[in-house]
This record gives C-alpha cells, structure tokens and sequence, in this order.
C-alpha cells in the first residue's frame, strides 16, 4: 500500500507538468469550455472577503487572474504563481488589463513570508499538489491571521460527464495499456470529507465546501478533443502510447459525437468549492 501511495505521488507531481505548446493549447480550447463559469464565481466570493492582498497558486494561464482583475478593486495586490513558467508567459501575455505581480513558484515551497496575505485562491490547482498537507500548511503560513483559503476541486468523473467520455474513449483506445490521468489526478481528489479532513489536519479551524454545477459549452467534438489530447499532462501519456496522438483525438471526438451530437456540445460540470479559514 505504502509503495502504490509512493507511486501514486510520483505520477501526481509528474501530472503538474504543463510543457511544449500544451499552456497554448490549454488556454485557446479548454479555458473557455470548462474554467470561466467557476473562475467568476471563486472571483466574487474572493471580493466578498474585501482583501488587500492576494496570492494566488497554481494560476495556469490566468483564468482566475482575469476574473479577479476585474472584480477586485484597483489597490488590492495580486499575486499569480504557478509551478510551469511557460503557464504564466501565456497569462502575462493575455495580460489582465492592471498591474499584477507574476512569479514563478511551487505551491509546496512558497517562496513568500509568513502571514503577508488576506487570501490565498487556487482554481483547480489543489489536485495536483503531490503532498496536499504540505501545500495546505504553505498556504497556510502565508496567510494572515483571520486570512481566509478559497479553492475548488472538481467532483468525480461520473458527475463529470464530458470529461467521464474523454476518459473512457482514451481507456478504450488503448486497452493493453490504458491512461488514466483524468481519473487520477482532475477528478482524483472529490471526496468532501477528504478534503475537509486534510485542511484540518493543516490547520484551518473552519470549512465550507458547497458543490456548484454549470454547464460546459464547446463549438465541436474535436474542440474538446484537442482540449483533453492535446491540451493537458494527457499529451504526455498518450504520446507514451503513439506515435501520432491523432487516433487518440480521433477516438475521443468519435465518442463525445456519439454522446453529444455531431455539432455544438452542451454537457454538465460540477465542482467543489471550498473555503476555508484561518480563525
């Protein structure tokens, strides 16, 4: 047991890695179908904590970042880091339209003083911390006293239904050695209770998690092929499997039509959205 925990780590911290043309990617085709709804709604619940100061982990290509720029007021700092730098060249790039500070940075050794931020955000980033406890106890040290954590998580594949598709179309298309990074990793970390017990166990005194559904909106099968394929740490395990990972979002599109149609595809999200507090 202690060995496939060890091995499961190992794929987790393997997983964070956004490399090559996979930010762009991710950005241009998955931004738009999966994270804007939730990246606005972590937003107003950010400025419902009135902060002068925020730091946000794990913040890809800048979804979050925009959504807070422009429900934040002007004098709140920003702060934006994410493990993979070429994540944040996309999101300094896209720019926020104000000044936000962009720093390169794990979530597990924040390079930041202790007690020198009203909130931390990370939207869907905490899935892929290798060691949730020691990220949590991070956040927690830069967190001023009263400071306050918002994150979310989504839930499992089976209330995911896109992406529920996307897994079992590339299980199917590789059978003799199936990848199971969605599983794994995105929709690996969905147990509330889990949740709730490991920020404890950091050190946040009071949780809420509320569950949110909203609706996924993609212009086509192969869009949100090449979102999965092509734009996520999946590239990475499909090109281990082929040569040309074009069976791969050929496979995907053929089973997301069959699901949802031949033209645009509408299909349900539901997350977790967590607060939890320092007091």
């Amino acid at each position: 047991m202690r060995r496939q925990a060890k091995e499961k780590k190992m794929m987790i911290a393997t997983d964070a890695h956004f490399q090559g043309d996979i930010p762009a990617i991710y950005e241009q085709f998955l931004v738009p179908i999966l994270f804007e709804g939730y990246a606005s709604d972590l937003a107003a619940r950010i400025a419902n904590c009135h902060p002068e100061r925020v730091l946000e982990v794990a913040a890809g290509s800048g979804v979050l970042t925009r959504a807070m720029a422009a429900r934040l007021a002007p004098e709140v700092q920003i702060v934006a880091t994410d493990l993979n730098q070429a994540m944040l060249d996309i999101a300094a790039k896209k720019g926020v339209g104000r000044q936000v500070e962009w720093k390169q940075a794990d979530a597990l050794e924040l390079p930041f003083e202790s007690t020198s931020f009203d909130v931390v955000a990370c939207q869907f980033g905490v899935m892929f911390f290798p060691d949730k406890q020691r990220g949590y106890s991070q956040i927690l040290r830069v967190l001023k006293p009263k400071g306050t954590f918002l994150f979310n998580t989504w839930a499992s594949l089976a209330e995911n239904e896109i992406a529920r598709t996307v897994s079992e179309a590339i299980v199917t298309a590789f059978p003799d050695d199936p990848t199971r990074f969605l599983e794994r990793t995105p929709h690996g970390y969905c147990e509330r209770e889990t949740i709730e017990t490991d920020l404890r166990h950091a050190g946040f005194r009071k949780v809420t998690i509320d569950t949110i559904d909203m609706a996924a909106h993609a212009p086509s099968p192969r869009d949100v092929a090449i979102a999965f394929c092509r734009g996520t740490p999946l590239k990475m395990e499909i090109a281990a499997r082929a040569a040309d990972d074009e069976k791969a979002v050929r496979a995907v599109a053929a089973a997301l039509e069959q699901r949802f149609g031949s033209g645009r595809i509408h299909g349900n999200l539901r997350a977790h959205v967590v607060v939890a507090e320092v007091r």
